[in-house]
């Protein structure tokens, strides 16, 4: 069909055949072309067989479930994840937010609110190119440490690579952009996601918690990305961009 390839392609993952068929359905008559997998094992074929723009990925699956799935996807790439969990206890979805998924969704769920998910999470990881709005910017350095806006992942002071999750490689961009000024939750997420912040989100203080840790930060005395009491957080280091 003409212009099959122009449309975002979405994985469904998910067990269940009903579902699978309905989404696909659905996610087809609004605009995307999908593919569908039961469990892990389909999902990778599936990957590696074509091009996906992004995964929606089931909690509870046969064999590796989904917190592994997305957290092996994520070592690998910054492919987008959104979680679906039949589960509604926040641990769930910490966990889900944790291992690397850029947005969940607790079934029983409406189609178009997925519909609306995916299109807000496609819309902030290609609202910007790999190499940013600046064509000759391809790196930000800070404290030893560089932030490739090409690949899209960290480098170690030891020149070792560090891979980042979608969410987290647009917190860290938003941080290195604006060095060494308090940011609010509400900014942050406006700079990560185009919303504000709800009174129950914790998905800010989870994706700082995630970066430090793959900074190598002490969690009770954090050096680079330090948190400023009722305020937010900073970045605590001089920031030079590379072309």
């Amino acid at each position: 069909m003409p212009g099959m390839e122009s449309q975002p392609a979405i994985l469904v993952v998910d067990d269940d055949r009903e579902i699978r068929a309905l989404l696909a359905e659905y996610l087809d008559e609004n605009g995307f072309r999908t593919v569908t997998a039961a469990d892990g094992l389909a999902m990778w074929r599936e990957l590696d067989d074509g091009r996906v723009d992004l995964v929606v990925l089931d909690l509870t699956l046969p064999g590796e479930d989904g917190l592994t799935l997305c957290r092996t996807l994520r070592a690998r790439s910054s492919l987008p994840v959104i979680m679906l969990t039949a589960r509604g206890a926040p641990l769930d979805r910490i966990l889900g937010l944790e291992m690397g998924a850029d947005d969940y969704l607790t079934k029983p769920f409406e189609p178009r609110e997925l519909v609306a998910r995916i299109r807000n999470v496609l819309r902030r990881t290609q609202a910007l190119p790999p190499n940013l709005e600046t064509q000759e910017a391809k790196r930000m350095v800070f404290a030893g440490w560089v932030l490739d806006l090409v690949a899209r992942h960290l480098v170690s002071p030891k020149d070792t690579a560090v891979m980042l999750s979608g969410a987290e490689f647009r917190m860290l961009k938003a941080l290195l952009e604006h060095p060494n000024r308090v940011l609010n939750r509400d900014q942050l997420l406006n700079f990560t996601k185009g919303r504000d912040a709800d009174p129950f989100d914790r998905s800010v203080d989870l994706q700082i918690s995630r970066l430090r840790q793959k900074l190598s930060e002490d969690a009770k005395a954090p050096m680079l990305i330090k948190t400023v009491r009722n305020e937010g957080y900073v970045l605590a280091a001089s920031v030079t961009v590379e072309s």
